[in-house]
C-alpha cells in the first residue's frame, strides 16, 4: 500500500477556500501550541490499562471475520457501539456502501463517537475495524483465499482507542476529541489482480471525508492508529503524513523521544503509505498523522495480511506506548478540563 502523492487523483476542489481557511487555522493552532516547551513527562493523562486494551482485540476476534456484510461484522459493530456508548457523549452509525475492486458491492458502517461534542476545538482519533477478506500474503498458497483474523491490523488500534475512550471519558481533556473506527478500509485489490489501484482501499475514510457526520466538521488535528500492537513496535515518519501534517508528525513523535519512547517512535524518513489519513488529509484538510507499524524488513509486521495476523501477534504492552504517546501529545496541550 506504498504510493505517490504527486498527481493524486482524489484531490477535492469543492470547497476548496473553505479547506484553505481551515488549514490556516489549524497550522496557527499548532504553531501556538509548539511556541511554548512543554514537560510531556510530567503531563498528566488518564490510566491506560494495557490488559483491558487486550481484551478488546480479544473481544472484536471472538466474533469472527469482520468482513463487510458477514454475521461477525454485525456482531462486532453492535458491540463496539455499545462499547462507545458507555463512555462517549453521542455515537453516530454512518452507513454507506461500497464497490470493491472486482465491482462487488458490500455495506459499511463508519462508527464515530465522540467528548466534549460543544467544544469548538477538536482533536480527530481514528482507526480501522474491519479485516481483510483475502490472506494474499499468507506464505501458503492454499490459504491466500482464506479471510484474515486482522488481530494487528485492525483490532489493535480499534482496541487502542477503545480503552483511550474509557480513560478519556474520566479525566476529560479542555478539547473536543472524536473517535473514528472507519469501515472497509482493507478490501483493496488482492496480489493477484496484475493493474494495480490506489483507490481500491479505504473506502470508509473516502466516504466520510466527502459526507462528514457533522457538515463542515473539522479538527486542529488527527492520528491514524494501524496495526500499533506488534511485539516489535517500529513506527517512522511516513511521507504522507509529513507532507500533510508535519506539525503534529513532529509533535508526536518529539513527545515520545521526551518520554522514553525514541526508540520506537523513530525519527526517521519513510516512504508515503495509503492509508485512510490520506483522505482525511486531501479531502476533508485536516492535517492527520499516521502511527503505522513499519518494520524494517520492508514489509508492515511478519503476519500482515496473513492468516497468522491472530490475537498472538498482538502485544498489550505496546498498545499501551502508543496510546501514552498521544495521550501525551494530546493533554500536553489541552489539560484536564475539571
Amino acid at each position: 500500500m506504498k504510493i505517490t502523492i504527486q498527481n493524486s487523483k482524489f484531490t477535492v476542489i469543492v470547497a476548496a477556500c473553505l479547506l484553505v481557511v481551515a488549514g490556516c487555522n489549524h497550522k496557527q493552532e499548532l504553531q501556538r501550541q509548539s511556541s511554548t516547551e512543554t514537560d510531556y513527562a510530567a503531563v498528566a493523562i488518564p490510566e491506560f490499562n494495557a490488559d483491558s486494551a487486550y481484551s478488546y482485540v480479544e473481544a472484536q476476534l471472538g466474533f469472527g471475520f469482520r468482513t463487510p456484510g458477514s454475521k461477525g461484522w454485525q456482531r462486532c459493530a453492535d458491540y463496539l457501539v455499545g462499547q462507545m456508548q458507555r463512555w462517549c457523549d453521542t455515537v453516530i452509525v454512518q452507513s454507506f456502501n461500497a464497490t470493491l475492486w472486482d465491482g462487488s458491492r458490500v455495506p459499511g458502517r463508519n462508527i464515530i463517537a465522540s467528548l466534549n461534542p460543544e467544544a469548538s476545538r477538536r482533536v480527530l482519533l481514528a482507526a480501522h475495524w474491519d479485516s481483510r477478506l483475502w490472506a494474499d500474503h499468507d506464505p501458503d498458497d492454499d490459504k491466500t483465499r482464506q479471510h484474515v483474523p486482522g488481530a494487528n491490523d485492525g483490532a489493535s488500534g480499534v482496541a487502542a482507542l477503545m480503552e483511550m475512550a474509557r480513560g478519556m471519558s474520566q479525566m476529560r481533556p479542555s478539547v473536543g476529541v472524536d473517535f473514528i473506527f472507519f469501515d472497509v478500509e482493507d478490501q483493496g485489490q488482492p496480489e493477484w489482480v496484475e493493474t494495480y489501484e490506489d483507490n481500491t482501499w479505504c473506502k470508509g475514510s473516502q466516504y466520510w471525508a466527502v459526507n462528514r457526520h457533522i457538515p463542515y466538521y473539522s479538527a486542529v488535528y488527527g492520528v491514524l492508529f494501524d496495526m500499533v500492537g506488534t511485539h516489535e513496535p517500529r513506527f517512522t515518519k511516513e511521507e504522507v503524513s509529513r507532507h500533510y501534517a508535519p506539525a503534529i508528525t513532529n509533535k508526536v513523535w518529539n513527545t515520545a523521544a521526551a518520554i522514553g519512547y525514541g526508540n520506537v517512535f523513530i525519527d526517521r524518513n519513510t516512504d508515503p503509505i495509503l492509508d485512510d489519513h490520506l483522505y482525511v488529509n486531501q479531502i476533508a484538510g485536516i492535517p492527520m498523522v499516521d502511527i503505522v507499524q513499519n518494520s524494517p524488513s520492508g514489509n508492515f509486521f511478519a503476519h500482515w495480511h496473513t492468516t497468522t495476523d491472530d490475537l498472538q501477534a498482538v502485544s498489550a504492552e505496546s498498545l499501551k506506548i502508543v496510546a501514552t504517546v498521544t495521550l501525551k501529545t494530546i493533554y500536553g496541550d489541552y489539560p484536564n478540563k475539571q
